[in-house]
């Protein structure tokens, strides 16, 4: 499957909906296409619902991506993340690294 995001605006906060494995390719799209949309807003939640694999690609990007919105002070959250998506990101200590109140 190929993957794509979608946004949707909610006053000044950015909800942005991943789909498909966020891998080598899907890092290369977000980086491409969604950071520089991403700078505007105050507030970026970044829904996993549709997102079954993370590769190290994919965890490096979203490691990078969410430490350079929060030095802009922008306020970044991560939700709806698949069990087995959670589970990598727990052995890798994201939310330790992140902060715990990232991933609701």
């Amino acid at each position: 499957m190929m993957f794509h995001f979608s946004t949707k605006e909610i006053k000044n906060a950015l909800e942005v909906k991943l789909e498909g494995d966020l891998d080598i390719d899907g890092t290369e799209v977000v980086e491409d296409q969604l950071i520089p949309q991403l700078e505007k807003y105050r507030v970026i939640s970044i829904n996993f619902e549709n997102v079954p694999f993370v590769d190290s690609s994919g965890i490096g990007l979203l490691m990078n991506l969410v430490q350079v919105l929060q030095d802009k002070g922008i306020h970044v959250s991560i939700f709806n993340v698949k069990q087995d998506v959670q589970e990598i990101f727990d052995l890798l200590q994201l939310p330790d690294i992140l902060g715990e109140e990232i991933f609701i």
